[in-house]
């Protein structure tokens, strides 16, 4: 997906995020591990955390939805699959942690062909 599909007056928005997911921007706020304030207040939508957290998910789903072929797919794939040598976390549970780099790293090993 076009990363411009995300974003909206040179942001990434919330909103645009969900209805590209077909969920919620409540849902999206708890899948990058934010309250509920950081996606529906304009000023907090545009802060330096908030926006570093919803751009790490895209960054992550963009990496993995041509494996999957749909955002949804992809969406799912971030939010209920367990990583091999996380402990059985998911995707979207590192991201919440902090832990972003981790995933698109563990992302770039598995497309080179070194399983983690």
């Amino acid at each position: 997906m076009r990363i411009e599909a995300f974003a909206e007056g040179g942001q990434f928005a919330p909103g645009r995020i969900a209805e590209t997911l077909r969920t919620t921007k409540d849902e999206v706020a708890r899948t990058v591990g934010l309250g509920r304030d950081a996606v529906m207040r304009p000023d907090r939508v545009a802060s330096a955390k908030t926006q570093k957290r919803l751009r790490e998910m895209v960054e992550i789903l963009n990496r993995v939805e041509p494996r999957f072929g749909s955002s949804l797919i992809a969406y799912a794939w971030y939010r209920s699959e367990p990583l091999a040598g996380f402990g059985g976390l998911t995707a979207m549970q590192l991201v919440r942690d902090g832990h972003a780099a981790d995933v698109m790293d563990y992302i770039d090993a598995v497309e080179a062909g070194v399983h983690a």
